[in-house]
């Protein structure tokens, strides 16, 4: 059972990436998906999570507008577009599955993690 995530990179204040996360061994259909960031020396925060249907999505106040979290289930897909991005905004970012049908902002919450992938933004 794996999360694979991918799409970090060094990019410029304003500029956008998308990141990919790519689900093996597990089907994430029934599943709620998350996106939590890490930034040096800080605690594990939530990003965005959506809906087993992709019906409803959540954010962090400080990406909400900038940031879109989305989902494929067929191909056992989930991406985070990231737009208009600030230094502040530097992180790890990790994948993450939580078996059930109620979405929450709490890392506890999720069983299954991917590896990361670092998103630097330069000013």
């Amino acid at each position: 059972v794996q999360l694979q995530a991918s799409g970090g990179g060094l990019v410029q204040t304003g500029g956008s990436l998308r990141l990919s996360c790519a689900a093996s061994g597990l089907s994430i259909g029934n599943r709620v998906m998350g996106w939590f960031s890490q930034g040096l020396g800080k605690e594990r925060e939530f990003v965005a999570a959506i809906s087993w249907s992709g019906s409803s999505t959540y954010y962090a106040d400080s990406v909400k507008g900038r940031f879109t979290i989305s989902r494929d289930n067929l191909k056992n897909m989930v991406y985070l577009q990231m737009n208009s991005l600030k230094p502040a905004d530097t992180a790890v970012y990790y994948c993450a599955a939580r078996r059930s049908l109620i979405a929450t902002r709490l890392a506890q919450d999720y069983e299954r993690w991917g590896q990361g992938t670092l998103v630097t933004v330069s000013s």
